[in-house]
């Protein structure tokens, strides 16, 4: 990967070149040996990192003109701290690879009058400049940068088959590693299961199992993510959107299959479930199976019915924790039978609806697992659909 970089970025060829240790890590260009002065002007030795805005798999550019350091607080040889770098204390998470590499400020100094480096050549040469500048005046050659150091490139274990660029512009690669290990089944890829799919598809989790027995028909275009190809109509749900997402993510499993309480086998290994029907016979029949099987869950749904000859009603997102799922299920927030009277079977070209219903199911399965900021535990989500509000319910006493 490396030298297939190398070959697309002829700045990054410049570096190299120019003896520079170079290496990548977590979408971030890291240089090493980079010499400076402490206040004592005694010399240390720190990293440069520099985040990379990718254009696509092999190419990128400057993100912005700014850079990250390793290392403490540079300093000119009159004892003061080197002028012109501006910024302040900040951190970035790196792989164990680069655990050598503690980011611990960031500096900014815009070239004038363009308020740009020409590429990431110029950026460092000019950083450098500021930075290793008064070391190699101290101490010379025993302070140069260009160490011709070859470090090897970190691992790269993602389950992406692009550079995860979203995550490391956003700094939050300490949170996306919160789902490293978790094996997402989804039962259903109907309206709301396949916008849940679509967002799983883009995190990091090891794995994503998907089931339904269902075609795709010309309907299911008008509430499901992505475009309408009219080959696809007929084939199975699971077919077309492995399809479509194999290009994106490895560890991406959809199979044509009806899932009911026989498929003990089928969830071995699964750390969460969605279960995206809109069938109550069929969704008790799950029920059954993931609470035999101690798995936590989450339960989606929707009730619609004609008002002043509006749809209006309610979407429900119901989660089920492996230790309480039976106190929850004992509440009855989820329905297992079948409402004639449900208007969402026949108007369901509704995909607003899937998504912030398949929205809430997700962003739920990302409190629990501390990405997003939790209040308090919670167990059923109800929005109403009239008033645009929502109604939590965070207590499992027995009525």
């Amino acid at each position: 990967m490396f030298q297939k970089l190398v070959s697309h970025n002829k700045d990054l060829q410049r570096l190299i070149d120019k003896g520079y240790a170079v290496t990548f890590d977590s979408n971030c260009l890291v240089i090493r040996d980079i010499s400076y002065l402490d206040h004592n002007l005694e010399k240390q030795i720190g990293s440069i990192v520099v985040k990379l805005k990718f254009i696509d798999k092999n190419r990128f550019e400057q993100n912005d003109h700014q850079i990250y350091f390793a290392g403490s607080a540079p300093y000119d040889l009159d004892g003061k701290p080197v002028r012109s770098l501006g910024g302040g204390p900040h951190s970035i998470d790196l792989s164990e690879a680069c655990k050598d590499v503690v980011v611990q400020r960031s500096f900014s100094n815009k070239p004038k009058p363009a308020d740009k480096y020409d590429d990431h050549f110029h950026k460092i040469k000019t950083y450098v400049g500021f930075i290793s500048g008064p070391a190699i005046h101290r101490y010379g050659d025993d302070a140069s940068p260009y160490t011709f150091r070859v470090v090897e490139e970190a691992t790269n274990d993602s389950v992406f088959k692009f550079r995860d660029t979203l995550t490391s512009r956003a700094e939050i690669t300490d949170l996306s590693k919160k789902f490293k290990d978790d094996v997402i089944a989804i039962i259903g890829l109907g309206g709301t299961g396949a916008y849940i799919l679509d967002y799983l598809v883009k995190t990091p989790v090891r794995e994503i199992r998907g089931y339904d027995h269902d075609q795709y028909h010309v309907h299911n275009a008008y509430r499901s993510p992505g475009r309408l190809d009219e080959l696809e109509l007929g084939m199975s749900k699971a077919k077309i959107y492995q399809a479509r997402y194999d290009n994106f993510r490895a560890g991406l499993t959809l199979e044509d299959k009806f899932i009911d309480s026989s498929c003990v086998g089928v969830l071995n290994g699964v750390t969460f479930v969605f279960v995206c029907v809109d069938n109550g016979i069929a969704r008790a029949e799950i029920l059954d199976l993931l609470l035999e099987k101690n798995v936590p869950f989450i339960d989606v749904g929707m009730g619609l019915k004609r008002k002043d000859g509006a749809l209006s009603g309610m979407m429900r997102t119901t989660y089920f924790p492996a230790d309480h799922a039976q106190k929850v299920r004992n509440k009855r927030w989820v329905n297992e039978l079948e409402d004639p009277e449900n208007l969402y079977k026949t108007n369901i070209q509704i995909g607003e609806l899937n998504a912030f219903n398949a929205s809430m199911a997700v962003i739920r399965f990302k409190q629990l697992r501390g990405f997003f900021y939790e209040e308090e535990p919670y167990f059923n989500t109800l929005f109403n659909i009239g008033s645009l509000s929502t109604m939590r319910e965070s207590t499992l006493n027995e009525d």
